[in-house]
């Protein structure tokens, strides 16, 4: 019997996150049927199991999000923009963003009394 702490509680995903998820494993899929290749062929391709390359297809969210779209880059799905030079201009755009925020978001110490 498992004490306490090391009990896993199971993990809930909106319906948005879920419908998302199976639909990149979709694109995913159908762009290496339209390709040609094995499920076993995309899976040595990314570095993972056969296993994994079902679940990530099947739109498991439990997948880890690097191996999911290191599938999709080998088939072709493009995620954010398929311009590489505009991703790159996307990404320095939100890496100067992030610099100029916060590093860290604190709570309030005490509850704002603001119902004036």
């Amino acid at each position: 019997m498992a004490d306490e702490t090391t009990k896993k509680i199971p993990r809930s995903y909106s319906r948005y996150t879920r419908e998302a998820v199976r639909l990149l494993g979709g694109l995913i899929r159908a762009r290496r049927i339209e390709r040609r290749l094995s499920v076993e062929d995309l899976a040595t391709r990314s570095g993972v199991s056969r296993d994994m390359m079902r679940r990530i297809e099947q739109g498991d969210p439990r997948c880890a999000i690097g191996l999911v779209f290191e599938a999709a880059a080998i088939v072709g799905v493009a995620l954010f923009d398929s311009d590489r030079d505009r991703l790159a201009g996307h990404l320095a755009e939100q890496e100067t963003k992030l610099r100029l925020l916060p590093k860290a978001v604190h709570k309030p110490r005490s509850e704002v009394k603001d119902d004036f």
